[in-house]
């Protein structure tokens, strides 16, 4: 015969905290099922009865009355010490560590969370917890702007930044530079459009029809494009390009922005700009490139045109780009809003 039950006299606060647990999708379904055996033992119900309505054994309804009844709440915890003890020790966590932080020795560039598990015996799990936990990532990288050599440096960089913040009446600020090598990549198959469930989709095979170079100048203070493609980047498409601004642009004193390139530093660069008292060109400091605004909206382009893109001609990526410049032109161009820390030699550039 079964064992009769009986009311175990838990007080409003305990009854509460309990039928929580029990109705719980958060806990541990352990914490759950153990709620309820007292609680059903509180309705009054037999030993038998909780055993098949949880499906538990009656050393488990035993075992966790007797916990109750000792220790309250608390006897519903787990003790410590319970559980499987872990495999490995904070010597090889810490060999995970020391891994992934050093440079590999077999031709590889980097460590992946495989290969760390590989080289010391563990468990891929073991190694991705492990880096988690110290907050390391092998397989990214991140990139910023080191120190330039350039003796100059802050003399040069306050003269740019100075252009931005405050470039004087009369004054039209143009940041220049080149983006060189677009390739025209066409695809040996057509696309297959992108559908529900899965993206577009090209062929891994591909033609080429050629690259093309461009040389553009963001207006900063109003952030219009002006940009040509060419098939050449030298000094002669350099020097045609800032006579087109001198054109473009005949009641402002031009104030040119651009890299050390040795194109934009011709002798016949010099010379036209020495005959020319409305333009000044502003060269940014070795290795500074980044400085320069212009930059910023190669990256844009990247990201809106030559990524995945596909021509079947090199016309035709040289009549989508200059047609993105006139869109974007129309639609999108606004000042960069754009900051320097210098104490840390980094710069955030940002589209707001």
């Amino acid at each position: 015969m079964g064992r009769t039950g009986m009311s175990l006299s838990i007080n409003e606060g305990e009854l509460h905290e309990l039928r929580v647990m029990s109705r719980s999708s958060k806990l541990d379904h352990r914490y759950v099922v153990r709620s309820r055996i007292i609680l059903k033992l509180n309705e009054g119900k037999s030993y038998d009865q909780v055993q098949n309505e949880l499906s538990v054994s009656r050393a488990a309804v035993a075992k966790w009355k007797s916990r109750f009844l000792e220790q309250g709440l608390q006897g519903l915890r787990d003790r410590p010490g319970r559980g499987v003890k872990p495999t490995y020790t904070e010597q090889d966590r810490a060999r995970i560590v020391q891994k992934a932080c050093s440079s590999p020795e077999d031709g590889h560039t980097g460590w992946s969370q495989r290969r760390i598990a590989s080289e010391l015996g563990m468990s891929q799990s073991t190694v991705q917890k492990t880096l988690k936990q110290h907050a390391l990532k092998p397989h990214k990288t991140e990139y910023w702007c080191g120190k330039s050599t350039d003796p100059e440096f802050e003399a040069k960089m306050l003269e740019v930044v100075g252009l931005y913040l405050n470039p004087g009446e009369n004054a039209l600020v143009l940041s220049v530079d080149e983006k060189t090598q677009m390739q025209a990549l066409d695809r040996s198959q057509p696309e297959l459009p992108m559908r529900s469930g899965q993206p577009k989709r090209h062929t891994a095979t591909y033609k080429r029809h050629g690259t093309v170079s461009l040389i553009a100048a963001l207006s900063v203070h109003d952030g219009e494009i002006t940009a040509d493609t060419m098939d050449k980047n030298n000094h002669v498409n350099f020097l045609k390009f800032l006579k087109k601004l001198h054109r473009k642009y005949p009641d402002k004193h031009l104030h040119i922005i651009a890299d050390n390139l040795s194109v934009h530093k011709h002798h016949k660069v010099k010379a036209w700009l020495k005959s020319k008292k409305r333009v000044t060109m502003h060269y940014t400091p070795t290795y500074s490139s980044w400085l320069n605004q212009i930059e910023i909206w190669f990256n844009i382009l990247t990201k809106d045109v030559l990524k995945g893109g596909i021509w079947h001609s090199k016309k035709q990526l040289v009549d989508q780009l200059m047609q993105y410049i006139e869109t974007y032109n129309d639609t999108k161009a606004k000042p960069f809003d754009w900051t320097y820390n210098g104490i840390s030699s980094r710069s955030k550039k940002s589209l707001h």
